[in-house]
């Protein structure tokens, strides 16, 4: 039977609770001592965004179990990969990720800076002829980080809900991973390619295993622009199937009717029945309801045009455009909805009220709060607060939007080491 832990945590019992949260999902079993340790950071937004990314106290509790239990961590680094509209540098800053990695020494592997890439048909072999959707979304094949064979991986998303999936956690973490910046073209089969890059995980590494954090969470048209809210769950698995049924069953949705996780565990990749996972830690955290209203009843404006570009009415149109030369306008059209526009004039009151909570206070003084054995008592008295608000935001999309542009995969001279 699939094990899923989950505990309830706050900031002075976090760090305790993260490492009895693993042990309890019995990760040791999982990850292999001997192998590298990659842990995969989510950075769903370069602006700091409450339930958006992977949350320093998320980290800093990982890798202080890891180091509790044994593991050496020369052994361990941070990952991260990069997408045409998110500034993944920016990011693992502003969300304070770059503070704890540095903190402990580790490594921070950015896969496109200078990584050597495989074709997944040499990294799998026969694997391909399962694949769902791939072979036909890249008849050629498409290229994964090498170093990612043998490696164990440790995926740290967040709970949240999400436009194109309903919701997301640890099976679409491995998107922003093995997939590179043309990753877009698999939008319109989203749930069948999360299901191809399940059986490549599982082919490809040493051992799987995910931890969630739902210390913050977000509802609404995800992974950007949600409504967040505190829900001081954690959880973890070594099964990602399982921890992301689990996961949507908190926000009130049924976890087999979302086509991914239902893919999924059709084909043996994990179970997401939650009837038939075996829950420890505390159970009565897991029977708890959200009543998120879910991605699709206050959509974005962003959002509707993608969904109508994809599965819509502009899908003949326009969704060619996207796989040429032309393609750099949709890239540019999200900065300027989502970073030009949407953060500088609706994200601080969307998220005031949590800026308030403890885990806003804990973000706020972050650099400077002092743990303890079990967490971090002293929160400092400030709420959260935005540095990139208004106009200040707005002048910074413009060098995001610039960057954008210029590093675009139809502009870009960039060349990645690919093996021969």
């Amino acid at each position: 039977m699939s094990k899923v832990a989950i505990l309830r945590t706050s900031p002075a019992t976090v760090l305790r609770d993260y490492h009895e949260l693993l042990n309890l999902a019995d990760y040791q079993q999982t990850i292999a001592r001997e192998a590298e340790t990659a842990l995969k950071i989510n950075i769903s937004w370069h602006f700091f965004y409450p339930g958006s990314s992977t949350t320093p106290w998320q980290l800093e509790g990982v890798i202080r179990a890891m180091k509790a239990d044994g593991y050496d961590p020369q052994r361990i680094h941070a990952c991260h990969n990069r997408t045409v509209v998110i500034d993944a540098h920016l990011g693992e800053r502003e969300n304070k990720q770059l503070n704890v990695v540095e903190a402990h020494g580790l490594r921070n592997v950015h896969l496109y800076e200078g990584e050597e890439w495989i074709n997944v048909r040499d990294a799998v072999g026969d694997l391909t002829r399962q694949f769902l959707c791939l072979n036909e979304v890249y008849p050629r094949g498409f290229n994964i980080p090498r170093r990612f064979i043998g490696e164990n991986i440790i995926h740290l998303p967040t709970t949240k809900t999400h436009v194109f999936t309903t919701m997301t956690g640890a099976m679409k973490n491995a998107f922003g991973g093995l997939l590179n910046e043309r990753r877009h073209w698999t939008h319109p089969v989203i749930h069948e390619t999360l299901v191809d890059l399940l059986m490549i995980q599982k082919k490809i590494h040493r051992g799987v295993f995910a931890v969630t954090d739902g210390t913050f969470a977000g509802d609404g048209p995800g992974p950007r622009c949600m409504v967040p809210y505190v829900k001081n769950v954690i959880l973890a698995s070594a099964d990602q199937v399982a921890i992301d049924a689990v996961a949507a069953k908190l926000m009130g949705f049924d976890p087999l009717s979302i086509k991914f996780i239902r893919l999924a565990h059709e084909r043996g990749l994990g179970c997401g029945d939650p009837q038939k996972i075996e829950i420890v830690g505390d159970r009565q955290a897991a029977e708890e309801n959200w009543h998120f209203a879910g991605p699709f009843q206050k959509m974005t404006f962003a959002s509707r045009m993608q969904h109508k570009i994809y599965w819509g009415p502009l899908k003949g149109p326009i969704e060619w455009s996207l796989k040429t030369v032309l393609a750099p306008w949709a890239y540019m059209a999200s900065v300027l909805y989502h970073d030009s526009f949407w953060y500088p004039t609706r994200a601080k009151r969307a998220m005031a009220d949590v800026l308030y909570s403890d885990w806003g206070r804990l973000f706020r003084n972050w650099e400077n709060a002092r743990p303890d054995a079990n967490g971090y008592p002293d929160l400092g008295a400030a709420p959260a607060e935005l540095h990139r608000t208004g106009w200040r935001a707005f002048a910074k999309s413009i060098g995001i939007l610039g960057t954008c542009i210029k590093e675009a995969p139809e502009f870009s001279t960039r060349r990645r080491p690919v093996a021969k």
